[in-house]
């Protein structure tokens, strides 16, 4: 994986269940969507029981998986979830956003508003250095997209870090150190830049354009969208969506950019976009295979959208197929080869036999996945010590003033108070509780804005009496582990742990945690 790339990973496991801002324009159709076709897999060509080794190895692979989908010749034929992810719950796609921003521009390419060929300098004459470097004066559209700008390091990190500057005119400030189309380098300010320019072309935000011309027609209802400083959708992270969504919007690439019959985007720019424009990597794996407008090709001829942590949405026309897939996993290309693995041997040329017995047991497997919820017994010594009591909170980063647990037989809730207001989080003893309602994670870094998300948690003590609660945030992908524990009698410490830390340790999670006493 390259160092861009590598770099953006690094950047988006600080980001826990939000990034910088919220999002400033959700997309709500006004009409029901009615649900993709479904079928048997044995009726397209799949055999069930590749799908059911899949999905076994996935679950037992070590790799967080959240949601899956795989439609055949159009209709969906498995469909999993992980508990305490559900169907119809959006997802952050990090920077699987990127081919959503890569289709805009294909929009307004069609609609004659932009040329790839068009220098990005043409857009933003107010924001231009006071040299204009020759590199950067040759940049073209085409070179956001397909990230060669000539840029050695990604631009989106300088972005971030200059508070009060636009990010257009930080990104266009930043040293072109190569001839713009001779190097690729994993770039999410370019992508950013393109937003920029489809807000600038068309007086529409990024999400706001894709409306009428993607979203409503695919059936897309519920998508939101972060925001820079300066107004403008982040373009290369920061889209949340459904499953089902990205299901859609594979078979819409897969069919050319056809919908139900009608076509929205040419098909020569759906077969130029997912094309490889320029080498990527070295080496011989699946970020390897070259690289498209904001599209990656696969190992087995396939090309793809996907996003950090293990968001993927897999086109496959040798196959008439595509995968969505949603998760928080740590190693993004044993995913693929356990995709390419299992499912490419089970599609067959022609329909086969229907196997009732093994589509029975691909639907109880698909009904019954969960992430692990055990976490120890139901019930401490400390646990009743606390029990209904408030403990007031030391000076914090989260102005929170006080914590409080209320434990019963089946669960219990943990309610925090503070300038931020009252938070109430309900937990349940070793199985997932979910809350009916969005909140936005209390104990994030301090220096992001975190986006509303339910949250899932599951609680259990461990035998030294500590009480551990886990909360993951299901439309935000991460998590946190709180353990609540005592030196003295009235004295509590809750400290955190990270769920991209607890994956892997060389991720340091820096936060301090809370300090309190109990108040009798």
């Amino acid at each position: 994986m390259d160092l861009g790339r590598r770099q953006f990973l690094q950047y988006g496991s600080l980001l826990s269940a939000g990034s910088l801002f919220p999002p400033a324009f959700s997309f709500l159709s006004m009409n029901p969507v009615p649900d993709l076709p479904r079928a048997t897999p044995e009726s397209t060509g799949v055999l069930s029981e590749s799908i059911i080794q899949y999905l076994t190895e996935a679950d037992k692979s070590g790799v967080e998986h959240h949601g899956f989908i795989l439609m055949r010749h159009g209709k969906v034929i498995a469909e999993a979830y992980w508990k305490p992810f559900e169907r119809n719950q959006v997802h952050t796609l990090y920077s699987l956003s990127k081919s959503f921003t890569s289709t805009a521009i294909g929009f307004a390419v069609q609609e004659g508003k932009i040329r790839l060929t068009d220098k990005v300098i043409s857009f933003f004459p107010e924001h231009l250095p006071e040299t204009v470097s020759e590199n950067l004066s040759r940049m073209e559209v085409r070179h956001a997209l397909n990230m060669s700008t000539g840029h050695i390091k990604d631009t989106i990190p300088v972005m971030r870090a200059a508070q009060g500057v636009s990010w257009i005119k930080s990104f266009l400030a930043c040293p072109v150190e190569k001839e713009p189309g001779t190097h690729f380098l994993y770039n999410t300010g370019a992508t950013y830049i393109c937003s920029a320019i489809i807000s600038r072309v068309t007086g529409q935000s990024l999400q706001e354009y894709l409306g009428p011309r993607l979203y409503r027609p695919l059936g897309i209802t519920q998508s939101d969208w972060e925001v820079s400083p300066e107004g403008i959708n982040t373009g290369g992270y920061g889209l949340r969506v459904t499953a089902d969504d990205i299901a859609r919007f594979g078979q819409f690439y897969l069919q050319k950019g056809k919908w139900e019959g009608k076509a929205l985007l040419g098909e020569a720019w759906v077969d130029e976009a997912t094309s490889s424009h320029i080498a990527s990597n070295p080496g011989d794996g699946d970020w390897s295979q070259g690289y498209g407008y904001q599209f990656w090709r696969c190992k087995p001829g396939f090309y793809r959208g996907d996003g950090a942590f293990g968001q993927y949405c897999v086109v496959m026309p040798q196959y008439d197929a595509v995968i969505a897939l949603n998760s928080e996993s740590s190693d993004m290309q044993k995913q693929m080869t356990l995709m390419w693995d299992h499912l490419l041997p089970g599609m067959k040329a022609e329909a086969l036999a229907e196997n009732k017995s093994k589509y029975e047991e691909l639907s109880a497997l698909s009904n019954s996945l969960s992430l692990t919820s055990q976490l120890g017994s139901n019930g401490s010594p400390l646990v009743n010590r606390i029990n209904g009591k408030e403990i007031q909170l030391a000076e914090n980063p989260w102005s929170w003033k006080s914590i409080k647990v209320n434990a019963g037989n089946k669960g219990g809730h943990i309610l925090l108070d503070g300038s931020r207001g009252k938070v109430e989080i309900p937990f349940a003893w070793n199985q997932w509780q979910v809350n009916d309602h969005r909140i936005q994670n209390p104990f994030n870094n301090p220096n992001q804005a975190p986006i509303g998300s339910r949250v899932a948690a599951t609680a259990g003590c461990i035998p030294n009496g500590s009480l551990k609660i886990r909360l993951k945030y299901t439309e935000g992908i991460h998590g946190d582990l709180l353990t609540l524990g005592s030196d003295q009698e009235h004295e509590i410490h809750v400290n955190f742990l990270y769920s991209m830390s607890e994956k892997n340790p060389n991720n340091k999670d820096n936060r301090a945690g809370l300090k309190g006493r109990l108040t009798s």
